[in-house]
């Protein structure tokens, strides 16, 4: 004899076999908490499409909580019902942008490949979307650059915990792929290692890109005075490249100190 489902399951309305004792019963509805934590992921939802359309538009730095909330077509109270804080907002749409990346730096990433090939390409892929989309390098050096007591106080453990999952993410494949291309010459790379040559390339393609946003370079000249110079996108996105190369052909980082 089939055993009845649990009651949780037709609780929350689960499918049970059509010859169980529940046959021909209506299907259970959503109990109200159910319907109002959808419709708050749903509002939050919307809130986080309507600032990342306003920071591709705009940029990051022109976009407020009232422009959001017009977007939403909300007050601002609305919109930290749903959010702790404007930092927060950021950091969901800032894993918005690492969600739409790491679709395109596994899409980029043929295994098939070499290991500094498959570096090559992802480093490219990174840079390329960092130049169409310099919203994203914004958002993510403003709110990487904060001390992480800092974001404890301004993001809730749930965002961050999400923020993190992405970011950590792309962060093992890089790594992943460094310890690959080291032990293609015949040396070793430690997984401590390689998690921090990993950071600090990630966060030196942000920066370098963020040259490439602004397009221009500082260079001195022969009066001693600085000239301002155009510097070409293409060119910063080969040098990214070329980074990565360095990283993965020598740098060793320095151990890190001993934590009691």
């Amino acid at each position: 004899m089939t055993p009845p489902p649990p009651r949780a399951a037709l609780e929350e309305g689960a499918a049970v076999p059509a010859d169980g004792p529940a046959a021909g019963l209506p299907p259970a509805r959503p109990s109200r908490g159910n319907r109002a934590a959808a419709r708050r992921r749903e509002r939050q939802h919307e809130i986080v499409v309507s600032t990342r359309r306003l920071f591709d538009a705009r940029g990051m730095r022109s976009a407020n909580i009232e422009d959001i909330a017009a977007a939403v077509g909300v007050n601002r109270a609305i919109i930290y019902r749903h959010f702790s804080s404007k930092e927060e907002l950021f950091a969901l749409t800032l894993a918005d942008y690492l969600v739409e990346l790491d679709t395109r730096l596994h899409a980029t990433d043929d295994e098939s490949a070499g290991p500094r090939e498959r570096l090559e390409r992802v480093n490219r892929e990174f840079a390329t979307y960092c130049l169409e989309h310099p919203a994203f390098v914004d958002c993510a050096l403003a709110l990487l650059g904060k001390p992480g007591p800092m974001l404890l106080d301004e993001i809730s453990e749930s965002s961050l915990l999400r923020l993190g999952s992405l970011m950590a993410g792309e962060l093992r494949r890089i790594a992943g792929l460094l310890v690959l291309a080291r032990a293609e010459s015949g040396a070793v790379l430690s997984v401590e290692d390689a998690d921090l040559l990993a950071n600090a390339l990630y966060m030196q393609v942000l920066g370098v890109m963020h040259l490439a946003r602004s397009g221009v370079v500082v260079r001195p000249s022969s009066s001693g005075l600085p000239v301002w110079a155009p510097v070409d996108a293409d060119r910063i996105v080969e040098m990214v490249v070329q980074m990565g190369r360095a990283v993965a052909a020598e740098v060793t980082p320095a151990p890190l100190p001993a934590t009691e």
